[in-house]
């Protein structure tokens, strides 16, 4: 199981710059919009990116797709994991929680 994380506590993350946030959806989805500092990874790029994007397999890592109902963050999280990162995260509410929060995002790729 993935361990969860808050709005809040990745909030109070994303603002010390203490966690790299992968975005699972990727894509259009990405470029529209995303957390801010978002790397944009999903679950088929995992394998063959995850080395190069997260270069630090035991640093914090948060996954996120759009809401909870989208399976998304958890497969990218479970991947990771299995590729040995060890300290993986899920932000289950999404980025629609973040939106609704009023919170900023960042747009383009």
């Amino acid at each position: 199981m993935v361990e969860l994380i808050t709005r809040e506590e990745l909030q109070a993350e994303i603002k010390a710059g203490t966690v790299t946030v992968v975005d699972a959806l990727g894509g259009d989805y990405y470029a529209k919009q995303h957390l801010p500092g978002a790397v944009p990874l999903v679950e088929a790029e995992v394998a063959e990116r995850a080395a190069e994007v997260l270069p630090d397999k035991s640093a914090p890592i948060v996954t996120y797709c759009s809401n909870p109902g989208c399976p998304n963050s958890q497969r990218v999280a479970e991947r990771l994991i299995s590729l040995g990162y060890t300290n993986v995260r899920k932000y289950r509410e999404g980025i629609e929680d973040w939106v609704n929060a009023g919170l900023p995002v960042e747009s383009g790729n």
